[in-house]
């Protein structure tokens, strides 16, 4: 594909999630993350099934709205919603494979994790190929260990890794860069539960996605 203007050839990147539901605990470190590398745009992508977790409450088009209703007026956001069309486990590898083919081998990308996702990142499909498509953004995240499991895994770690967000703009693919973002101690784990107990959530999720979650009458059982 060739590179037509200056927007082809700025970093996009992907930031997958359940979202079940989305907060502030995906949305405020992600602006931070944006800010420190210079993004211009992020592509949220519901997943529909999770291969690595049970299946959300909420159902994909409910999700999706909430994903609509949070990033409503932010230009930072968009999102793809490919991944709720399909009916089987949503991989990373295989979406940034398409991806990779519509935005052409130049183009700069970048998949945003949190470190507790890096520090299980071995167990996910076809993990070593990950690079291969895409830098990893990766957010810090409360309580969670900074070196991974094995001296192996810490080393392709190390290989990978850089300090200087510039970077990234100068190649399609291929590096780690842990970014200095917000320890936001949110889940939406922990939503879901006070919406079973009956506590307000604000403060935690946007409101119109808290006014959303109320008329829908979601996490209540």
């Amino acid at each position: 594909m060739a590179l037509n203007s200056p927007s082809d050839i700025s970093l996009l990147a992907l930031f997958g999630g359940t979202f079940d539901p989305i907060h502030y605990g995906h949305l405020r470190p992600v602006e931070k993350l944006a800010k420190e590398t210079e993004l211009k745009q992020v592509i949220l992508v519901p997943n529909n099934v999770p291969p690595h977790r049970p299946q959300p409450e909420a159902s994909a088009l409910q999700r999706l709205k909430m994903v609509e209703l949070a990033i409503e007026g932010n230009p930072l956001f968009t999102i793809d919603s490919r991944e709720l069309s399909v009916q089987k486990p949503s991989y990373t590898i295989e979406t940034l494979e398409t991806l990779r083919k519509e935005h052409g081998a130049q183009r700069p990308l970048a998949f945003i994790i949190g470190q507790d996702s890096l520090l299980s990142l071995y167990k996910w499909h076809r993990w070593e190929e990950l690079l291969n498509f895409c830098h990893l953004l990766v957010m810090a995240r409360p309580g969670y260990a900074e070196r991974l499991d094995t001296p192996e895994l810490q080393g392709w770690y190390n290989r990978h890794r850089v300090t200087e967000p510039s970077k990234l703009q100068q190649r399609a693919h291929g590096y780690i860069y842990q970014a200095n973002t917000p320890l936001l101690d949110i889940s939406a784990t922990e939503i879901r539960q006070r919406r079973h107990e009956g506590k307000s959530c604000a403060n935690l999720v946007p409101a119109a996605v808290e006014h959303y979650i109320d008329s829908q009458g979601l996490y209540l059982v």
